[in-house]
Formats: structure tokens, sequence, C-alpha cells
């Protein structure tokens, strides 16, 4: 696998797991002075410690993030927001009304617990343009999180897709020869879609352990990261986990 010079990579944090902790102490009570912990709170703690962006997925559940963090969230300018979000149309009405910096579309059951895979785009172009359109429409970007597969990215580039985020899932969840494996397919992935002439992000399943690798993918631009993050943070901090994760992303 070739490594290409590239700016340093950028951090979008995932703050999910941080309403996680509140809505398990303080479901339907986001209005008390006594709820916590905050997201904007953490969203500021992330931004000042040096991290690119904020990560929230607004799901149809709402199990974790609620509509008054997405709205609270774009109040504050200094917020790169990027959305994750099914492909709904109660959804994507918020998310033409706050217009996030970002939207990432991404597949979503209620039985997961948490996203899965990648988002089936091919054979489904139809439903997903219409929403790519109108997202663009509202100067939003947007993403599709996808597995690294050839017919996925074409299928992106198709609908008008302007980023896609690949699924390190498998990657990360994989180990010797059968990750190397993993590796390369993203590395083949983010060179078609170069080539296509999207933007290449990654996200799922990376760690304070398997950035190292993950850094070495060509083209890339964002990594989204989230729980790893947030569970390192219950032992040093948050302002130290991103930091100590934004030094393991530069190159050596």
């Amino acid at each position: 696998m070739t490594t290409h010079l590239r700016k340093a990579l950028r951090l979008g944090v995932n703050i999910d797991h941080i309403a996680t902790v509140r809505q398990a102490r303080y479901p339907g009570m986001l209005d008390s002075h006594n709820c916590e912990p905050d997201v904007l709170n953490a969203a500021a703690i992330c931004m000042l410690a040096g991290a690119h962006g904020i990560t929230v997925h607004l799901r149809a559940d709402r199990r974790h993030i609620q509509d008054s963090d997405v709205y609270r969230l774009r109040e504050k300018p200094e917020v790169r927001l990027n959305l994750e979000m099914g492909n709904t149309p109660e959804i994507l009405a918020i998310a033409l009304q706050i217009r996030p910096d970002e939207v990432c579309l991404v597949p979503e059951t209620r039985a997961e617990i948490t996203t899965e895979g990648g988002l089936a785009v091919a054979g489904n172009e139809w439903q997903l343009g219409e929403t790519v359109a109108r997202l663009r429409s509202a100067g939003i970007k947007v993403s599709m999180f996808i597995e690294p597969d050839l017919q996925q990215i074409e299928a992106s580039a198709k609908i008008g897709a302007e980023i896609v985020e690949l699924h390190t899932g498998a990657f990360a969840n994989a180990h010797g020869p059968a990750q190397q494996h993993e590796l390369d397919r993203i590395a083949n992935a983010a060179d078609v879609a170069d080539q296509a002439g999207l933007q290449v992000n990654a996200g799922h399943g990376i760690n304070y352990e398997n950035v190292a690798l993950i850094r070495s993918v060509p083209h890339l631009v964002d990594l989204n990261i989230g729980h790893s993050i947030v569970s390192r943070s219950l032992f040093f901090g948050l302002d130290a986990a991103v930091r100590e994760m934004l030094g393991l992303m530069k190159a050596i």
C-alpha cells in the first residue's frame, strides 16, 4: 500500500455517548438545570482541545441525541457540525431547518445497538438522490456512510454526494492478516473515491491502538471517532482524550 503525502487529518468527535450517559439518568428532563452531562459543554471542550468538528446522530428513536441538542449546537458558530441521520422525512426536515455544515446519511434500524454497517446506496439511488439534492440545495455538504465497496462508491458519486465516509468496523474488529486485508480494502476504496472526485472520510471502531494503521490510508480527510474518545475520557478527562487522539493521528 502506497503512503501519500497529504494535509494533517482532521478529527470529528462523535459525542453521542455523552448523551447516552445523560439519557440513562434524565430521560425527558432536558429543560432541567440538574440535567447532566451537557452535550454542549462536551462539544466546547472538544473544540478547545483542537477537534475540527462535532458529530452527532439524531436517531428516529432519540435514544441519545435529542432535537434540542442539535438546535443548541447549531447556535454555536465555532462548532463545525456534522449531523448523522437516517433517510427519513422527519429528520430531513430538521436538517433542512438547522442547516448543519455536513450531513452524513447512515443506515438505521431500531434493533441495532449502534450503526452496524454501511448504507446501501446502490439500488436506492432514486430515494437517496432526492434527499441529497434537497440537502445540497440548502447549502449542506452531503456524505454517504458506506462500506469500502466500489459499487457503493460509484452509486454515491452518481447521486451527487460530495463525501463518502468509509465504514471501518470490519477493520477494527479484525486481527492479524484479516485486519491487513480490511486495511487494504479501505485503501483501495479511498483511491477509487478520490478518483471519482469524492472527499474521503472514515469512521467506526477507530481507537487509540488502530488509528496508526488507519492514518496510513491515502486521501483521508476526516476521521470521525466517538466511543473510544468518550471511553478514554472517563479515566483521563475529555480534553486530554481529544488531545491524545490528535497526537496519534499525526504522521511520524
